[in-house]
């Protein structure tokens, strides 16, 4: 599926993306008083974007840059905008690692020689 394809309430969707942003991962509450970590990320690929939540440890998995595979996920709506969705039984999978073009480097990384140069 493309996601200009996705609309609110779609479900079983499979949908292959480009991270293209990834927000800091942030602690939220749950309303049964569980502590979680969410970080936002953007998805895009040739008809367009939409917004997605990783969890927990899948937060550490997923890399902007990177090329993932959400099988069995489903599209909800949040503050007026899709955004899709895995819940209990969807999956992401890293498709392709990305460069990480796109994050900005350590300092250390930074002040490193390119191999070609030592």
């Amino acid at each position: 599926m493309k996601i200009s394809e996705l609309k609110a309430g779609a479900s079983n969707v499979t949908v292959t993306a480009k991270v293209v942003q990834k927000d800091e991962p942030r602690e939220v509450v749950t309303k049964y008083g569980k502590r979680l970590s969410v970080a936002n990320i953007t998805l895009e690929d040739d008809s367009g974007t939409i917004a997605m939540s990783l969890w927990g440890d899948t937060i550490g998995e997923v890399n902007q840059g990177d090329t993932i595979e959400v099988s069995n996920g489903y599209v909800s709506e949040f503050r007026g905008t899709p955004q899709l969705s895995t819940g209990k039984f969807g999956k992401i999978k890293v498709v392709e690692k990305g460069d990480g073009s796109a994050q900005s480097a350590s300092p250390d990384e930074q002040d490193a020689p390119e191999e070609e140069d030592m």
